[in-house]
């Protein structure tokens, strides 16, 4: 059950493990390479190239130092201006490397009112509220998740790291590994991690979270908010197929890519499987 913490000794040897990573301050890093493609059983997503994250907002000075030893040229932040503000989680200064305000929502989207309704869906942990988030995000996103998209296809040779919340980051990373040719349910799998990756914190995202009304008088429905189930992705990837015509669908109408982009960004985001 979500409710339930997890054991703190199979957290610490799942966090110390691929495809998670080390970047101090930062928590749930993981690289999203060496996935299999279900199309080409010779070819894996490309490692040391593609990562997800929570908010870089609290990184130390040593996990500077080692997020450019991972390669990172370029951070994506998906998080509003009214977002960062009213958690106080600014945008930091990291040397050498470069961070773009991407943001999924527009200013009007974070609106008292949209945010609590937001956030009453999220409490139902119902996997059909969800999928209208999640629809949510897909509308919204088309130029965060197209920008995304452009780097894979323009700058092969520069790592990139995404960010957010853990919706926001999960259907980016269900969109390009999908785009990519890996298989929905390790898709599934992969956004199924982030409940390890959160757990460190747990206690943290809670003291947030009861800063909200409708979780401050109600624990148990901020518990929802830990959740990152595998049926709930699995839900999802369903749902883009059906209502967006799928990843490629999605990234013609909403980002604007062509078949060409699509076919450089399929290449540039696998290798051979003997080159790992």
């Amino acid at each position: 059950m979500e409710a339930e913490p997890l054991d703190p000794a199979y957290v610490a040897q799942t966090l110390s493990n691929p495809p998670f990573v080390s970047i101090a301050g930062v928590y749930n890093v993981r690289d999203i390479g060496s996935l299999p493609l279900f199309s080409d059983t010779s070819l894996v997503t490309r490692p040391r190239f593609a990562y997800r994250s929570a908010e870089v907002s609290g990184i130390q000075q040593i996990g500077m130092e080692q997020i450019k030893g991972l390669g990172i040229t370029t951070v994506y932040d998906l998080r509003s201006e009214a977002e960062m503000s009213k958690y106080n989680t600014p945008v930091p200064t990291i040397p050498g490397v470069q961070i773009l305000h991407t943001p999924v929502f527009s200013q009007k989207d974070y609106s008292p009112t949209n945010m609590a309704r937001r956030f009453q869906m999220y409490a139902s942990g119902k996997i059909e509220a969800f999928m209208k988030l999640y629809s949510e995000i897909l509308d919204a996103g088309g130029e965060a998740f197209g920008t995304i998209l452009r780097h894979v296809r323009d700058k092969p040779d520069e790592g990139f790291l995404f960010h957010s919340g853990k919706d926001r980051t999960g259907v980016a990373a269900a969109l390009l590994l999908s785009l990519t040719g890996v298989d929905d349910d390790i898709i599934a799998q992969d956004y199924s991690l982030t409940r390890v990756g959160r757990e460190p914190f747990r206690e943290a995202i809670l003291k947030r979270l009861e800063k909200e009304p409708i979780f401050a008088s109600n624990k148990d429905s901020a518990l929802n908010m830990l959740s990152s189930r595998h049926e709930t992705m699995v839900a999802f990837m369903k749902m883009l197929q059906e209502d967006y015509g799928g990843a490629e669908g999605y990234a013609k109408k909403y980002c604007s890519l062509t078949d060409e982009d699509l076919a450089v960004i399929r290449a540039n985001m696998t290798v051979s499987i003997s080159n790992c």
